[in-house]
């Protein structure tokens, strides 16, 4: 059955079908032909930018669903330790403003809360740009646990 030369596409009798061009009997398919052409955006995004993103939350819950990252172990592990970190952060904020409120330490406990504050966005940077990078970084307690999850 000859081929279009314009679009590749199969035709029967002296015109293409989907583009009108007229059609040579002997015409060999261009390259290509009869694959679907690439969908453009569809390729997955490098490991390194994937990672990085999961510290941002939302993503790292999307990426854990999405079939091409959820399949990545470095990609899965990042996704997990981030979650982790989240919930602990909010965790040691609460139980911090819980004993300050006991303790009727409210103007140091604002001082105290904010150094707190400070800490957590200093390490969630760190973490951001160092997995960015392409290094892995296993935290202490919560570490272990995205490996397992990973």
């Amino acid at each position: 059955m000859p081929f279009c030369a314009s679009c590749g596409t199969q035709a029967e009798g002296a015109f293409c079908p989907k583009c009108g061009a007229p059609v040579g009997a002997g015409a060999a398919p261009p390259p290509g032909a009869g694959a679907p052409p690439p969908v453009v955006g569809a390729a997955p995004m490098a490991d390194n930018a994937a990672s990085a993103l999961c510290y941002l939350l939302i993503p790292a819950i999307v990426f854990l669903v999405i079939a091409p990252y959820n399949q990545n172990k470095n990609v899965r592990f990042n996704a997990f330790q981030s979650i982790f970190l989240f919930v602990a952060m909010v965790a040691c904020s609460i139980a911090l403003g819980i004993v300050l409120g006991i303790l009727h330490l409210w103007f140091v406990g604002f001082g105290i809360h904010s150094l707190y504050s400070l800490a957590c966005f200093v390490l969630w940077i760190y973490l951001l740009i160092t997995t960015f990078q392409g290094k892995t970084t296993v935290l202490p307690v919560i570490g272990p646990l995205a490996q397992q999850q990973a």
